[in-house]
């Protein structure tokens, strides 16, 4: 009876090994693949901002190379945000061509805004736990880009949910693309007012810091992430992926990706030559934190960004096989979350300011190589806990037949 048993279940081990097997190799992505791509580069200009500010000495500090580090480390935050509002734009369009309901997709689109609002408070918590016993209370309530995010997406789901019930018979993707093109454009502008002359001082300053980041030293910050301005980005993302989910632009995909390249160029430009200017708006002009001449200048970067990698992946190595920023970008919050302990946190892979430029480089090729290998096992086993564990039962149940026998 027991070889009776036996035969009965080597085909069905067989057969579940082989499934096992396949479902671990990652099928074939149905994401448009610039979208991730953008969003892998996002990591790595984070990785070398954070590796380089953290681990690099006094004097490596005052160096050329680390000023252009930094520099770069202006662009993850509106990348992401950026990216965002793409991928926001196309959730929400398939949503109404399904017919789904405005209430419903504002409810789906926010909802999935305060998830990663409570990832970004949950992100906080874990910082203060592990820096217990140096860091402030007020840790916990810092503004950071999850946060933003995460708000973010929630403000973008009302504006869209707004125009859906006031048009939806006619509930076009240029009307939901002007819309958001608008709100991007007055965030930008009431920024330096936010931060100066219309101040909310009245509110608490946690709730003020999310509005220019005040947070508790009575000033706004420029190391933190405030819905003014950052919230622009990601309604410059919307915007731009209304205008791709177009017909027209879907027949002629590679012109409007040239135009878009193009488009940045000529922002940018227009953006220096009004900041030439000699009379400004604004009573306190400050270029760097919250002028709409530099938010304009970046947004032109990230237009010309999205040109490069919608080429690079259509026509260049981004599909030629494996992807590292690709496989970096479809886990990038995973990453974000894991390697600020690498660097920065208790168990950072070297001391801080204390390396050189080239101690500190070897460690950043570690840094990625961990968040690579961490994002492809991420990839592979991702929904498949039940299947591996119900594998390993059967395994154990087969191993006690054939000891029986």
């Amino acid at each position: 009876m027991i070889r009776t048993v036996r035969r009965t279940l080597v085909v069905p081990k067989r057969a579940q090994q082989r499934k096992v097997r396949a479902s671990l190799v990652p099928g074939k992505t149905s994401r448009l693949s610039y979208i991730d791509w953008m969003r892998g580069l996002a990591c790595v200009l984070m990785f070398q901002t954070h590796c380089y500010d953290s681990w690099l000495s006094a004097g490596a500090r005052k160096t050329t190379f680390f000023m252009y580090s930094q520099l770069g480390g202006t662009l993850p935050a509106p990348l992401f945000l950026f990216v965002a509002g793409i991928s926001f734009a196309l959730v929400t369009d398939k949503l109404v061509q399904k017919g789904v309901a405005a209430g419903q997709i504002a409810r789906t689109t926010i909802h999935r805004g305060a998830e990663i609002f409570v990832f970004g408070l949950l992100f906080r918590l874990q910082e203060y736990v592990i820096a217990w016993g140096w860091a402030p209370w007020s840790d916990l309530l810092r503004v950071d880009i999850l946060n933003t995010i995460g708000i973010s997406m929630m403000l973008m789901g009302a504006v869209c949910s707004i125009v859906l019930s006031s048009s939806r018979e006619n509930a076009s993707r240029f009307r939901l693309g002007m819309t958001a093109a608008v709100v991007a454009l007055a965030i930008s502008l009431m920024t330096p007012l936010l931060w100066t002359t219309w101040r909310p001082t009245w509110l608490p300053w946690p709730i003020q810091s999310y509005v220019n980041g005040v947070h508790n030293l009575g000033e706004p910050q420029s190391w933190l992430f405030p819905v003014f301005p950052w919230a622009a980005f990601a309604f410059a993302g919307l915007a731009v992926g209304f205008l791709l989910q177009g017909e027209w632009a879907r027949k002629h995909e590679a012109a409007v990706f040239l135009s878009a390249g193009l488009g940045g160029v000529a922002l940018i430009e227009a953006a220096r030559w009004l900041d030439m200017q000699p009379r400004q708006l604004y009573a306190r002009y400050d270029f760097w934190h919250t002028s709409p001449n530099f938010l304009l200048i970046r947004v032109g970067l990230l237009l010309i960004i999205l040109f490069a990698s919608y080429v690079w992946c259509r026509w260049g190595a981004g599909q030629w096989g494996f992807s590292p920023l690709i496989q970096l970008g479809q886990t990038s919050l995973l990453v974000y979350w894991v390697h600020i302990e690498f660097v920065y946190g208790r168990v950072s892979i070297l001391p801080k300011h204390a390396d050189s430029i080239r101690g500190a480089t070897v460690g950043l090729g570690m840094i990625f190589v961990m968040m690579l290998a961490l994002s492809v096992a991420r990839t592979k086993l991702k929904g498949r806990g039940g299947e591996l564990w119900g594998w390993v039962r059967r395994r154990a149940g087969l191993e006690a037949i054939s000891q029986m026998s």
